[in-house]
């Protein structure tokens, strides 16, 4: 059985982690970026930066380079995402 197990609900989501028995809510942000990371292994800061304006229709800058550092510690913190 896979470690986490997520429903999606248009674009937000929720991951249960087997292991540990917590659910997490995924804001729709953090979806797209998991998503990103997942698809696209070896993308750069700034690429992942630049999708995600382009796809969130967020402006690029100091705010999106702060929300994407949040989300992904958020990420690695629940264990979706490896601490590189």
């Amino acid at each position: 059985m896979a470690r986490f197990q997520i429903k999606s609900f248009e674009q937000e989501a929720v991951v249960f982690d087997t292991a540990s028995g917590d659910t997490h809510y995924l804001a729709p942000f953090n979806v797209t970026l998991f998503q990103l990371v997942q698809d696209n292994p070896g993308m750069t800061l700034d690429e992942l930066h630049g999708t995600l304006a382009s796809r969130l229709s967020l402006e690029p800058g100091p705010d999106l380079v702060h929300q994407t550092d949040q989300a992904l510690a958020s990420l690695r913190r629940i264990g979706l995402l490896e601490t590189p």
